[in-house]
């Protein structure tokens, strides 16, 4: 079992910043490939981003590309997405998720989940 943990989400104007952050627990973090992924109101889940086991890969949904990175820390079990240029249509329940293939891919098959960090961008 994984447990995830995402933090740093909130309110924020268009054009500004957020990091979030999700700590995991449990079994050896550095084995799993992680993702965020998004759902906005009336709307279904979402890739948002991934990074492999190593941080080596990275991959993202061609709506982020250019404004949003991923990355990881493996000594701190934790992987981070930090948003620039954040846009209205980011607003959505932001998630990361374990991908035990350790690929972190989109089509990956997440197994572990975290509970989920409200991000609203206003305009």
């Amino acid at each position: 079992q994984v447990q995830l943990v995402e933090s740093g989400g909130g309110l924020v104007q268009a054009g500004g910043s957020l990091r979030l952050s999700c700590a995991a627990s449990g079994r050896t973090f550095s084995n799993y490939g992680m993702g965020w992924f998004r759902q906005a109101p009336g709307k279904e889940r979402e890739f948002v981003a991934g990074v492999s086991w190593s941080g080596g890969r990275t991959y993202y949904a061609s709506s982020v590309k250019g404004r949003f990175t991923i990355s990881r820390d493996n000594a701190k079990n934790t992987v981070y997405l930090q948003m620039n240029s954040l846009k209205p249509e980011d607003t959505a329940v932001y998630y990361c998720a374990a991908d035990d293939s350790g690929y972190g891919l989109g089509y990956s098959r997440y197994d572990y989940w975290g509970q989920g960090t409200q991000v609203a961008v206003s305009s």
